[in-house]
């Protein structure tokens, strides 16, 4: 039974600090994924404070199973444990059976789990750690309250100190489709096996105080200026197998609207993609922007933020692209993409360009 419990221990601990360390690699991605769940459940107003909730989690991760491991605090570890479980399984329970989230974030983008397969994880592990609370008397705690202390200490301020530097500096492991040496080119397209979903569009209209729906391809004989158009929207009618592009659209436009995506691609020289979602002074954009223009000839802002970029940089050559795809590409604003045509040849930092 000892043998049993303690390879229980290992298991549930080593787990819960490597779910932990995969979050805390990229806490920007598990804050997104929290913005998702706050959306879907109408409570964006929380949706500044998921950066600080994604860092203290990834923290308590990992910290709670370096404890179990250590033995130390035993039992109070046993039930925060049971209280993390009990929350994980809720959100994957909720993700698996609503349909409304996609993945659930557990183990980051490194590894995207399906809802089902985090769910049933999850039960598993609510499961073992139930097993070891009901048999916690039969583990012995040896370690000294003093240096279970300073190692729970010091794994907290390396947690800490390591989610600050990738906010930073980008993630220690880039597992973002836009990492570099990625051909983007490549990655829109459809892999290999898949099969998308087969949908249709369905026109809504109302006439005389009733509701008509229509698919788009299939009007009545007798519609006519009558019918009022309310609203359309995409209707499954076969399911794919779920097999999607790793990076499903990637437009850059001018300021005018004009898309520019297959000119730079076809661009015969390398060119630099900046990446900032928002455009502020809090970068020393003049500074930073000269340094750039040092080695390359072709700088190129990348941006959601119109006003921002026509007030500071409306003298640099300026891209419009989705919020969306510029969290995904850049974990850090502004980061600098030497591109040459359509393949990643350096991410980094604007911090690390030298």
């Amino acid at each position: 039974m000892q043998n049993f419990l303690k390879i229980l221990r290992w298991s549930v601990g080593i787990l819960f600090i490597f779910s932990g360390l995969i979050k805390a690699n990229d806490p920007l991605g598990l804050s997104y994924k929290m913005q998702e769940f706050f959306d879907v459940w109408g409570l964006s107003v929380f949706s500044d404070y998921t950066l600080a909730l994604s860092l203290f989690m990834n923290v308590l991760e990992i910290v709670t199973g370096i404890a179990l491991l250590i033995k130390y605090p035993y039992q109070q570890t046993l039930w925060l444990l049971l209280a993390l479980i009990i929350f994980f399984t809720f959100l994957t329970g909720y993700a698996l059976f609503s349909g409304k989230i996609k993945t659930c974030g557990c183990f980051g983008d490194c590894i995207p789990l399906s809802p089902k397969t985090s769910f049933i994880k999850d039960i598993v592990l609510f499961v073992s750690i139930v097993i070891l609370l009901f048999n916690k008397k039969k583990v012995k705690t040896n370690a000294h309250p003093a240096l279970g202390v300073f190692i729970l200490l010091l794994s907290t301020f390396a947690v800490g100190y390591g989610q600050k530097h990738v906010l930073e500096h980008l993630p220690f492991i880039d597992c973002l489709p836009y990492k570099q040496g990625n051909d983007i080119v490549e990655k829109m397209k459809m892999p290999q096996g898949a099969i998308p979903d087969s949908v249709a569009i369905m026109m809504e209209f109302e006439k005389e105080g009733k509701k008509y729906i229509f698919d788009a391809n299939n009007f009545p004989e007798n519609f006519d200026t009558t019918y009022v158009y309310k609203d359309r929207k995409e209707v499954v009618i076969t399911k794919g197998n779920g097999l999607k592009p790793a990076i499903e659209d990637f437009t850059l436009t001018t300021l005018s609207g004009v898309d520019s995506t297959q000119q730079l691609f076809s661009n015969p020289i390398p060119y630099v993609l900046i990446f900032a979602g928002k455009i502020d002074n809090t970068v020393p954009w003049e500074t930073f922007l000269t340094k750039v223009k040092s080695k390359h000839t072709l700088v190129y802002i990348v941006t959601a933020d119109k006003s921002g970029a026509w007030e500071i940089l409306k003298n640099e050559n300026i891209l419009i692209a989705d919020i969306t795809l510029i969290k995904t590409a850049a974990r850090v604003w502004p980061t600098v993409m030497v591109m040459n045509g359509s393949t990643i040849m350096q991410k980094i930092s604007y911090l690390d360009y030298k």
